[in-house]
């Protein structure tokens, strides 16, 4: 659990992205492990480590960052205060991490209703439009016998919904090519035999009852990119009405 451990072999990755030199990245979610402590001296390490990137760093929260913090091995914090904090310290403005930062469209300038949600996030680059949403995987911390848990599920999962729709609106509007979204769960996590979206899945309104509608509807290409599932794939993984959704891959 001592996460200085990853510190050496992530600072060599970043190098190489420098080296690489993309026009921005994407972090989507799990700076630390699922085993490690979520204190402020953590998340504040975590910070130094993006501004360590040239180009412009987008991060979407992951569930090792607060969902899991009520863990022992954690700290035993109140994962709600972690988000509240994450929030404060990882998403300062309007402007990206990393050194030469760029300028996003943040959800609560749009929706003032989801005041909260600064993690919520919206650019253009080279006529394609990309969203970052806030879903993380411990199914989306929907997790039922925790009221307070599900009192938050609910009030992100309406904001993640609105993004979602607004996403599509932009990607319209501006006349993309290309539409990206990214975020930290892999939604098949709660999938049976049956259906891939459960009633009691944290994944259901998001994701079955709003992105792949939108996509099935939208002449766009859509890329899902996600994380927590620890394999790379490249896949067309998503259906919808039981039809194969050709226009979407992860």
């Amino acid at each position: 659990g001592n996460p200085s451990v990853a510190y050496g072999p992530y600072r060599a990755l970043i190098d190489q992205i420098n080296r690489e030199a993309p026009d921005f990245s994407v972090h989507v979610g799990d700076f630390k492990s699922g085993s490690s402590p979520c204190s402020d001296a953590e998340f504040q390490a975590q910070l130094a480590h993006f501004a360590r990137f040239k180009n412009g760093l987008i991060y979407t929260p992951g569930d090792n960052e607060w969902t899991d913090c009520h863990r022992p091995s954690n700290g035993s914090h109140d994962p709600v205060e972690r988000l509240n904090k994450l929030r404060q310290i990882f998403f300062p403005s309007s402007q990206s991490l990393g050194q030469s930062s760029i300028q996003l469209l943040r959800q609560p300038s749009v929706h003032p209703q989801h005041a909260d949600h600064v993690e919520n996030a919206f650019w253009m680059h080279k006529q394609v439009a990309f969203a970052t949403v806030h879903i993380v995987g411990s199914n989306n911390n929907f997790e039922t016998r925790s009221p307070p848990a599900v009192q938050e599920f609910f009030k992100r999962d309406a904001a993640n919904v609105d993004w979602i729709k607004h996403a599509f609106t932009l990607a319209q509007e501006r006349q993309a090519k290309a539409l990206v979204f990214a975020f930290q769960a892999d939604v098949f996590e709660s999938k049976n035999q049956w259906e891939d979206f459960p009633a009691h899945s944290g994944f259901a309104r998001s994701v079955g009852e709003t992105l792949l509608p939108l996509a099935a509807q939208s002449r766009l290409p859509i890329l899902i990119v996600h994380g927590d599932s620890h394999v790379f794939k490249f896949d067309q993984a998503f259906q919808w009405q039981k039809q194969p959704l050709p226009s979407v891959y992860r």
